[in-house]
């Protein structure tokens, strides 16, 4: 079998945006034979994370980055990307042929339209994964999904590069972008932010080990919601337990105001989805409803009492 190096079609790499998400990726296609030539970075950070990811790669500016490579990687901050492509392309960076892929789970292959006008041949490969920005991501992009957007005569390519990678290509289609990436944020990033305030509570509380009280039942919470979806919902908010509920929002106005809104939020929509999915019996969940109208309107007064 011959070595990734000698395989056919291998092409330049360069990375625009050395965050951590740009220098994991070009780590893991050099793996896979390709050649990674150029990175641009701003910041110290990033310059640490390109000398650490891609040893040997030279920090050029951006302009640089596509004169060298073949196959561009954008990967950027999403509000950042279509000024970025726009001045590309306005410039002359962009070449004829050049593969142009950005990693924004907001966009698809529209906002590379500057550089497609230029030659550019444009690819949306979003890695559903959170980057700490070191080696340990290209170990977890074995397996992981990547959200793809590309045009047709360009699929067969954006296939072959996530599965080089490692990764799993899920097809998006263009129009569709913004609601996947609202639906990974809120299974992600306010995963992350509940988590985090539930450890806080813990250590409040007197826990002396929130993090490993929390390990077993999240894990269990999360392989049971993905294997079964609202079915898996526990808890008091889906048994109808309002006086236990009540007495959560007297706890946390008491001692973690910041967090009464959050818990109202999510007890309202545990609640409306355990009802629809009949886990909640109408007549529990009216005295449920009641106690959490009763203490937002409280809230709304202007009241801190439970």
């Amino acid at each position: 079998m011959p070595e990734p190096q000698d395989r056919p079609a291998r092409l330049t790499v360069g990375v625009v945006g050395a965050g951590r998400v740009g220098p994991a990726l070009a780590a893991s296609l050099r793996l896979a034979g390709h050649r990674p030539v150029a990175a641009s970075g701003v910041s110290d950070a990033s310059v640490r994370r390109a000398a650490a990811l891609l040893p040997e790669v030279p920090v050029v500016p951006p302009s640089e980055v596509l004169a060298r490579a073949e196959l561009v990687l954008l990967t950027v901050p999403d509000d950042a990307l279509p000024e970025l492509v726009g001045g590309l392309a306005e410039t002359g960076a962009v070449r004829p042929g050049q593969l142009l892929v950005h990693t924004s789970g907001r966009y698809g292959v529209s906002v590379l339209e500057p550089a497609l006008r230029a030659g550019a041949l444009p690819l949306a490969l979003h890695p559903v994964m959170t980057f700490t920005g070191t080696s340990v991501d290209v170990q977890r992009l074995a397996g992981c999904s990547f959200g793809v957007t590309a045009p047709e005569e360009l699929r067969l390519a954006a296939e072959a590069l996530v599965i080089e990678m490692g990764g799993e290509p899920e097809w998006i289609a263009e129009e569709s972008r913004p609601l996947y990436h609202a639906a990974l944020a809120i299974g992600a990033n306010h995963l992350t932010t509940l988590v985090a305030q539930s450890l806080e509570l813990l250590r409040a509380s007197g826990v002396e080990a929130p993090d490993r009280m929390l390990g077993p039942l999240l894990g269990a919470a999360l392989d049971n919601a993905l294997r079964s979806g609202d079915a898996a919902l526990t808890g008091p908010v889906a048994r109808g337990d309002a006086g236990t509920v009540a007495a959560h929002v007297a706890e946390l106005r008491r001692h973690a105001p910041h967090a009464v809104a959050g818990y109202l939020a999510m007890a309202r929509t545990t609640a409306d989805r355990a009802l629809a999915h009949g886990l909640l019996k109408p007549e529990l969940a009216e005295d449920l409803l009641g106690v959490l109208s009763d203490v937002t309107d409280a809230r709304g007064r202007g009241g801190s009492e439970a």
